[in-house]
């Protein structure tokens, strides 16, 4: 059951200040923090331009020279990258490009499992053995202090690009050339590590005595690596990111490369090709290329992005929709099980802290890999509106992931009793880390609950839907819907808009789909559709007044397009519960 908060009303003096917006499109410019007219233009008018100059960042002129006279000097760089979506783009993108500098470049994905997020010393070791004289580490490495100081140490250069927040102290930064937009004042705090990436690739293309238009090229070519790793991150898509994203859609639908052509395809299934969105990404193209590294190795994710070989591609496509399927099952019944948990011993918890039975020597249960805690964690949270910690035992490591809510910084609680842990790292709303063993995990615990008890005693964590406006039915027309349609591409930061209209009457009633799986109800002039809803409003029925919260979007069927509510969540005497 939901708490329904509708965003307060813009006021009359903004509304009078824009009389050639309808109020509806004010509202939700003004709902994302855009009430400027030059911010508002830029948000509509997105142009490639606007990105910010990538020798903004401090140490960027230092990063280019020095890769530039290690390709000069035919030096071994390798690219150490991460084993999710945005860090096999990451590390995609700069090898695909200093490889066409004539660069010897090759790159390390470390194992999820084996090794865990970030720089360690076997690696630094199996990398330095190839003569390498170069590290760059994309989507990891401000936390590593002491591994960069190891590669030092061992005669190596290292550049650390990431944007995951960096320790408070200075003192405790890596001492090396950073990139990174939340360890110096660039403007723009929210890039994914792709897009960290991309400033780099950006500045050495730049620096680089090419001409202007085949510049223009080599930095189009990657967008679409970009793109899919900036909406995979789930970062915000205002400002630089919708400009980087709104541009790489375009590429990927303009003409997509082999690999990614081949994962649309079995991504798409047998279905009507359609162009693809930031909800094809989030929803279809990252959970594929996430599955690599979540139940195998992410080389192999890695290698679709970057072959020239369609057949390699098909294979490798075919491979990661099986994949994709196992941990889609994996999460579910992981889900299931930790939902039993909650609701029996945690409802007044104000942290879920979830552990697995391998945890429990005589346990007999179902394991829970490492590679789909963070999605069990993130459907825990999104469930319960309540900050989440899943946590598994992989071989001898403790290791768990987090997911939180806006009220409650999950990396800064960690870090308050990090003297349980042996690394950890992430964001304000996600993170990761590694216990010390099963002495320390009970104290880590306890220390979790007693902070967020604090932090959150006068919050309602009851489950909220966010509802920008609300709409009366007979404001709704094409120019309406073709204006929201504007505000693509949706993601964190610009979420497609939630509308709220009361009082409606069900004039009309049909159940569709092979197992009449979704009901469709109809309002005045327009149908909703509330798929794969049918038995959970199974009692409303013609006559009924409800209130209802939905999108509105175009349908398209047999040549016809007309308006659609596509349902979310309705209210009314019929419903139960």
């Amino acid at each position: 059951m939901y708490i329904w908060q509708i965003i307060p009303k813009v006021s009359e003096k903004l509304v009078k200040q824009y009389p050639d917006f309808h109020p509806v499109i004010l509202q939700l410019l003004a709902n994302r923090g855009l009430i400027e007219k030059e911010e508002i233009k830029k948000f509509f008018q997105v142009n490639y331009n606007n990105l910010l100059d990538p020798f903004l960042f401090k140490h960027m002129n230092e990063a280019v020279d020095l890769i530039i006279s290690h390709i000069k000097a035919g030096n071994k760089i390798v690219i150490y990258g991460d084993y999710d979506a945005d860090g096999i783009t990451a590390s995609a993108i700069l090898v695909e490009i200093l490889t066409i500098f004539k660069a010897n470049v090759g790159v390390y994905i470390p194992d999820r499992t084996s090794e865990g997020y970030g720089l360690n010393e076997k690696a630094i070791d199996e990398i330095a053995r190839t003569e390498t004289k170069l590290i760059i580490t994309v989507d990891n490495g401000i936390r590593n202090k002491k591994e960069v100081a190891y590669i030092k140490n061992l005669g190596l250069n290292v550049i650390i690009t990431d944007h995951h927040e960096a320790l408070a102290d200075k003192n405790d930064w890596p001492d090396c050339l950073i990139i990174n937009p939340h360890a110096e004042d660039y403007s723009f705090k929210s890039l994914a590590g792709v897009g960290v990436s991309f400033k780099l690739t950006l500045a050495l293309i730049k620096k680089s005595k090419l001409t202007e238009e085949q510049k223009k090229r080599l930095e189009e070519r990657i967008l679409d690596l970009v793109t899919i790793g900036t909406v995979a991150d789930c970062v915000s898509l205002i400002g630089e990111n919708r400009i980087l994203v709104s541009y790489g859609l375009k590429m990927i639908n303009k003409l997509p490369r082999i690999g990614l052509s081949e994962l649309i395809k079995v991504a798409q299934g047998n279905g009507p090709k359609k162009d693809i969105s930031s909800w094809n990404i989030s929803w279809q193209i990252a959970p594929r290329i996430n599955s690599a590294g979540r139940l195998d190795h992410a080389n192999t994710a890695f290698r679709l992005l970057i072959t020239k070989d369609q057949k390699e591609a098909k294979l490798i496509s075919e491979k990661l929709n099986i994949k994709n399927s196992e941990r889609q099952k994996l999460t579910e019944a992981i889900v299931e099980s930790c939902k039993i948990k909650v609701e029996k011993e945690m409802l007044d918890d104000k942290i879920l802290i979830l552990v697995s039975p391998s945890l429990d020597e005589n346990a007999k249960a179902l394991d829970w890999p490492e590679g789909v805690i963070g999605l069990v964690a993130g459907k825990i949270c999104e469930l319960y509106s309540r900050p989440t910690l899943v946590i598994t035992k992989m071989d001898k490591e403790i290791k768990g992931s987090g997911r939180s809510i806006e009220e409650f910084n999950i990396t800064k609680a960690i870090e308050q009793a990090n003297q349980y842990l042996v690394k950890f790292g992430g964001h304000a709303q996600a993170c990761g880390f590694t216990v010390n063993n099963q002495v320390d995990l009970l104290k880590f615990a306890i220390d979790l609950k007693k902070i967020a008890k604090e932090q959150l005693i006068e919050i309602d964590l009851t489950s909220k839907l966010i509802i920008e406006a609300e709409l009366n039915l007979l404001e709704i027309n094409n120019q309406l819907v073709e204006k929201l349609e504007e505000f693509e591409p949706f993601g964190e930061g610009n979420l497609r808009p939630k509308f709220v209209s009361f009082n409606l009457i069900i004039i009309d009633k049909i159940t569709m789909g092979a197992d009449n799986q979704h009901v469709k109800f109809k309002f005045d002039n327009f149908w909703a559709v509330a798929f794969r809803q049918t038995e959970k409003w199974r009692e409303l029925k013609i006559g009924d007044k409800v209130d209802v919260v939905y999108y509105i979007e175009f349908n398209e069927f047999n040549g016809r397009k007309t308006i659609q509510m596509n349902v979310i969540d309705i209210r009314g005497t019929a419903v139960s519960g």
